[in-house]
């Protein structure tokens, strides 16, 4: 009897051994279920993070290229304003220089135009001296090549000088000017000197008319103001 007992009690606590290993196990593995689908969740929800910003950055990046696309346009636009505005100032201020305005200093060429030095006897005087035809000349050509600003004898000319001859003087606007006759002219000596002694050109001309004609660079030469010489 006490062995049958014995055998009983021992069968008992084998089941309730296993159940309780079971348990243990069941919870063991329940707990690890959890572990996981917390973690899966997790890795979702960071996932699903990713993915906002990256929309968000995509959305972000679009909008700064637009704003990118807008300043270049913007900035292309101030530039070419700028050149314009720029060529108008630099414009205006050739006009100026060119009517007289404002002073102007700089690099240049003097053209000193003489009578003839002889005159053969029985010939006309007026075929041997310097006229304003010849001035003109001598003025034309060097705002044709370039010149910013040009003087006879110092006095300042613009495009409407008027200048004529009465005798052996000319007059120009007003003043008058016994020869020699000095032109200066500001602008670049390079252009201007082979201008003017271009074969066939003023110089030539000039000598077939009797007229001394000289043509030299000069490094320094000022002139003032139209208004300043009214003063």
């Amino acid at each position: 009897m006490k062995g049958k007992s014995a055998v009983i009690i021992s069968l008992v606590m084998l089941i309730v051994g296993f159940l309780i290993s079971f348990s243990y196990q069941l919870t063991k593995d329940n707990k690890s279920t959890n572990a996981e689908s917390e973690e899966w969740k997790k890795e979702y929800a960071l996932r699903d993070e990713l993915l906002k910003q990256e929309k968000q950055n995509k959305e972000l990046k679009k909008e700064l290229y637009e704003k990118q696309s807008k300043v270049r346009q913007t900035e292309n636009k101030l530039k070419k304003e700028k050149t314009e505005y720029y060529n108008v100032l630099e414009d205006v201020e050739k006009y100026r220089m060119y009517v007289g305005e404002v002073g102007v200093k700089g690099e240049g060429v003097q053209v000193t135009l003489e009578d003839a030095s002889y005159i053969p006897e029985g010939e006309n005087v007026n075929s041997y001296i310097v006229h304003e035809s010849h001035i003109f000349q001598v003025m034309n050509e060097l705002f044709i090549s370039g010149a910013s600003a040009v003087s006879i004898n110092g006095q300042r000319l613009t495009h409407d000088s008027y200048i004529k001859c009465n005798g052996p003087v000319v007059t120009v606007d007003g003043v008058q000017h016994p020869a020699p006759f000095v032109i200066s002219a500001i602008g670049d000596p390079d252009v201007l000197i082979p201008a003017l002694n271009i074969a066939g050109g003023l110089i030539d001309q000039l000598s077939m008319d009797h007229i001394s004609v000289t043509a030299e660079k000069e490094k320094d030469i000022q002139m003032e103001a139209l208004l300043k010489n009214k003063e």
